[in-house]
Parts: structure tokens; sequence; C-alpha cells
């Protein structure tokens, strides 16, 4: 789940619309599901090698590859030092954008040097994926791709209630993604929300049996905290943990990141700047439309976002220091955190695109650091980052207020095995 800066909202394609409408609809009967939603020693790449570890293609008919800008490493997977989060364009906070124009934004991204790409079959449902699929074949070979599974959906793209990661299921919503995706591997697969039903070992055994077959290369997670995480990791590497974080989200430094520390994991924080909060576009007096997820959550009613502007404000002042935008300034802050951190923004504009990207070049200094630090410590965030039944998805040890340590996290233990 995936940043976005305010955009406009299209609603000239009444198909994607429709779709949308799909989507919430399932969310709803899915218990309101939160998407309707060190760096380690890695070898180095082989010549020639794509980043996403297939063979580059070379000679005069070879796909313009993407400027060079900042790596760093996921495990053994390096990407871009931003990536380019792909479900606002097919819809949750806004309306879908016109397919063509989702397909010339994420080829602009890669052509801004991105390489690092995500999505998910939930988003859309399904939409996503296939724009990402259409975009980035011609450049296949160059980027990396990381999607998800584990929320119930058939295969005509219907949210049935509940999460979904039966080893079967797992396997029919890879089949898929690798359709829609119109490539035969994927780069990263997320188990997009733990399951409370099935063993985290079977998901991670299933995800290892993928990659032997050479239909997954990497293992992530999402939304998982420290024990689900080690008892994943103990099966299957886990190359990256995808959980939302931002200067005003801190739950993943609770258990999250130490333990990827400790294991050599990447982490990916999604929605870095706040849900679009953080951008300083979206104050109190913004009516957020009805169909806006961010309606719901009691962090974006006009209170809470009367209370927390002194967060905006903090970005704000370090940005007028650094002729920065505040958006600029939170992904510059994870950037700063550890070497290992990815964040993936999201956006429905070129123009946005841009300016994210321009994060790159803006270097917090230990003061600049400190300031923001010391300046959140005296603010007390007001409401919760999501509504309950959402919040109800997220592993143990993954939100505040709960912790992992000396348990198994929400997953179920395996059957013990008979005497």
């Amino acid at each position: 789940m995936d940043n976005l800066l305010n955009d406009s909202i299209t609603e000239n394609d009444p198909t994607m619309t429709d779709r949308r409408k799909v989507l919430v609809a399932g969310l709803g009967l899915a218990a309101a599901s939160l998407f309707s939603r060190i760096a380690t020693a890695a070898p180095a790449q082989q010549a020639g090698q794509a980043p996403g570890g297939a063979q580059g293609a070379t000679g005069a008919n070879s796909p313009q590859r993407a400027a060079r800008t900042e790596r760093r490493r996921l495990g053994a997977l390096e990407v871009s030092a931003l990536g380019f989060g792909c479900m606002n364009v097919a819809g949750m906070y806004n309306l879908p954008i016109d397919r063509q124009e989702a397909i010339r934004l994420i080829r602009a991204a890669y052509d801004r040097g991105v390489t690092f790409f995500d999505t998910a079959e939930v988003y859309g449902p399904f939409l996503s994926e296939e724009m990402v699929g259409e975009a980035l074949g011609p450049v296949r070979d160059q980027v990396v791709i990381g999607t998800k599974f584990g929320f119930n959906i058939t295969p005509e793209g219907q949210v049935r209630p509940g999460l979904n990661s039966r080893p079967e299921h797992i396997r029919r919503a890879t089949e898929g993604s690798l359709r829609r995706l119109k490539t035969d591997r994927i780069d990263l697969l997320y188990q997009h929300r733990v399951d409370p039903a099935v063993p985290i070992e079977d998901v991670a055994g299933t995800v290892q049996e993928l990659i032997r077959e050479g239909k997954v290369r990497h293992f992530g997670l999402s939304a998982a905290g420290g024990a689900t995480i080690r008892r994943a990791h103990k099966v299957q590497q886990v190359t990256a943990v995808q959980n939302e974080y931002s200067v005003w989200t801190r739950d993943p430094e609770l258990e999250a990141l130490p333990t990827c520390e400790e294991l050599g994991i990447g982490f990916v924080p999604w929605s870095p700047l706040g849900m679009g909060y953080l951008t300083g576009t979206i104050t109190p007096m913004t009516t957020l439309r009805a169909e806006d997820l961010r309606s719901t959550f009691p962090r974006f009613t006009p209170d809470a976002r009367r209370a927390n502007w002194a967060i905006v404000e903090l970005l704000q002042r370090v940005a007028a220091r650094k002729q920065a935008t505040p958006a600029q300034v939170g992904l510059a802050w994870l950037l700063a955190r550890k070497p290992w951190i990815v964040p993936i923004y999201g956006t429905t504009t070129q123009r946005h695109m841009e300016q994210n990207m321009d994060a790159l070049k803006i270097q917090l200094t230990a003061s600049e650091m400190k300031e923001i630090e010391d300046g959140f410590a005296q603010i007390r965030v007001q409401g919760a980052r999501s509504t309950n039944a959402m919040l109800a998805e997220i592993d143990i040890g993954a939100k505040l207020g709960t912790s992992s340590k000396g348990g198994n996290g929400i997953s179920p233990l395996p059957p013990k095995p008979k005497q």
C-alpha cells in the first residue's frame, strides 16, 4: 500500500469507475480490508544482468535503459533508491486514471531512473497489474517488479470476505499475476497480509516451491511483525518486508526494523508520505470525497488533521531551508534512516513523480535529522492510522500497542507432527 500525493480525480472513464466500485464493495464484505487495500553483503551482479536477475537486452534493438540513479539493496536485490507504487493509478484514494495515462506515467518513472515497481492483485482488482505489465513489457529485463497475494479474490476479480494464503490459492494467484504482468517470473512476491488461518511456514514453503520452479525470485512479507518475519525466514529467506512507515507512523521501529537489520532483510515503507498528508496538500479544510478511503480513517477527520498539522509545519520549516518541499524532506528522512530502506511513493501525475524523485538530491544533516526527531517527540499524533477492522488485519508486533516478542504473531503454528 503506497503513498498518494493529492492529485486531481479523473472521472472520464466509466469502466474504471465501475471497477473501483467493485473493489470498494468487495472490501466492505471483507470487513473493510485494508486495500480495497544493513545492507547485506550480496553477490555483485554479473555483467549484462538486469536488476531483476534476468539477462538484460543488448544490441541495437534493445530498449533504452533508464537513467542511472542511486541504487540500494533489498537483500540480494539491487533496486533504485526510490520505488514507484502502482496502487494509486488503479484507484483507491482517487478514481483510476486513464489506462494510457497510467502506462505513460509508469514509463516516465522508469525513464527518470526508477527500476523498482510495486503492485498487487487486489489493486483494481487486477487493474494495476495489467497497467504495469503493459507499461514495463518493453523494458522488463531492466526492472524489478514486486506484487502481492493474500486477499480472498476470485479469478473473476471478486473480493470475498477475509484473507486467503492457502497454498493452492497462492499458486492460483501467482499464475494470474504472471499472466497480467506479461512476464515469466515475479521478482519479489509478497504475502500482502498475514493470514491468521494459515501457518506462515506453509506460506513460505509454497513460495519456496515457486522459487524453485523459476516463477518467483524473492519472497517478501507485508504488514508483518518480528515473530512472523523470523518464522518465515527460517523456511525461506525473506528479501524484503513492506510495512507502513513515515515521519508520523513509527510502528515498524518497535519490531520490524530491528528484525530486518538483524537478519539482513530490506525494508520497503509504504505510504512514506502519510497517504498524502505529509505533503501539506491535505489541509484541515480539505474535503475528502466519499469514495476516498482516507475519509474513513480516524487520522483524517478534520479535527485530527488540524491537531496533527504541527507535523507538516515541522517538515515545512526544514524544507524551506533546503529549498525543497515537505514531501521531499519526508522521503529524504526515510532514506537517511537506514541504507537498506527503499520507500515506494505513489502518485497519478508526472509532475509529482518528478518532485518525489528530486528527494534523492536532498541530504539531511545530523542536526536536521535531530530537529525532526525532537520536533516529532513533542507532538502527539491524533487518530488511528486506519479503521479498527483494517488494523485487525495487521500482524501482532506490526502495530502500536502490540508485541510479538515471546510469541508467534497472528499466524497459527503448524500442527505438531504425530508421534
